[in-house]
């Protein structure tokens, strides 16, 4: 008896994105400059997203900033927004919150991951002690305070499962059933995805599932809801093993989100317009906003041991 068909569950973007409906929960991956998926981030711009409910990763970059700045967050979930040395506090993150247009859900790290924990093993609530003497349960209600019900000593936090409708996690390569890679650190991106009900990659390359299977200890991400092949989709942020990030770019950035904390919309804009609003894909974008020439300088051979 044969076996079915396996599916393919590679889609274009514009396809992708609009499975993302307005109002739901997202988690997004990368970590610092690292691993971003921006450009489905633009594509969700372009396609005018609202009132997302968003779970950063642990270290969230630029781009939960720049989802901020084009109105598509409604509620964020994330211990920091910034880009270090960049930008050590997110603008458009700032602007939103001082201004009461974005709805924060105060927690730590670690208060994130145990969020994710809980959502991933199927419990309501997971147990940290990280908190418990702090002023974070007085910001964020949905943080319990209790007893330890054994020993009767102890005080707990009681940290509820963070769910999301669908993950958005950037990976060097995948199949196209849904197996992704990591060519580096996949930092929280594991526990992101485990968290959502459904998860969406974005590759650098697709491969064939026999490259996959030679080192199937690689594999960080199985079974994909939905991938996009999206070569330089982290640009202006780095993809390890592909290409490092764009300082000028970021900086550009950073100029553009700083102009509108400080009331000049035009500016900002037109920041938009530029990267989000007028390429008619990502490919355009690479090739009239990145630049080949910027692109071949970030270069950078992935070495993997099979």
């Amino acid at each position: 008896m044969s076996q079915p068909k396996r599916r393919s569950v590679v889609k274009p973007m514009s396809e992708a994105v609009e499975q993302i409906e307005n109002g739901m929960t997202v988690a997004v991956g990368g970590f610092g400059a690292d691993n971003h998926p921006m450009s489905v981030i633009r594509e969700m711009i372009k396609q005018e997203k609202k009132d997302l409910t968003v779970i950063a990763s642990a270290t969230a970059g630029l781009e939960i900033d720049l989802l901020i700045g084009a109105g598509v967050v409604k509620k964020l979930i994330a211990p920091y927004v910034g880009q270090e040395m960049y930008c050590p506090i997110g603008h458009n993150y700032r602007k939103y919150v001082e201004e009461g247009l974005l709805e924060t859900w105060e927690c730590s790290e670690y208060i994130l991951y145990m969020g994710l924990f809980a959502a991933a093993a199927g419990q309501d609530f997971m147990a940290w002690r990280g908190g418990i003497g702090t002023s974070i349960p007085e910001l964020n209600s949905d943080l319990v305070p209790f007893t330890d019900p054994i020993g009767g000593k102890n005080q707990y936090l009681a940290i509820p499962a963070l769910r999301a409708d669908w993950a958005i996690i950037h990976v060097g390569w995948s199949d196209e059933y849904g197996n992704g890679q990591h060519l580096g650190a996949p930092f929280g991106d594991r526990w992101l995805a485990r968290a959502a009900n459904r998860i969406m990659t974005v590759a650098e390359r697709l491969v064939p599932n026999s490259h996959i299977r030679k080192n199937p200890f690689m594999t960080s991400i199985s079974y994909a809801d939905c991938v996009v092949e999206s070569p330089y989709g982290g640009h202006p942020y780095a993809a390890h093993g592909f290409y490092r990030e764009d300082p000028e770019h970021i900086e550009e950035y950073v100029a553009a989100s700083a102009a509108n904390r400080k009331g000049d919309t035009k500016t900002w804009d037109a920041y938009l317009k530029k990267t989000a609003f007028d390429p008619k894909d990502d490919v355009d974008y690479l090739e009239h906003v990145a630049g080949l020439r910027k692109l071949l300088s970030l270069y950078q051979h992935p070495h993997v041991t099979f």
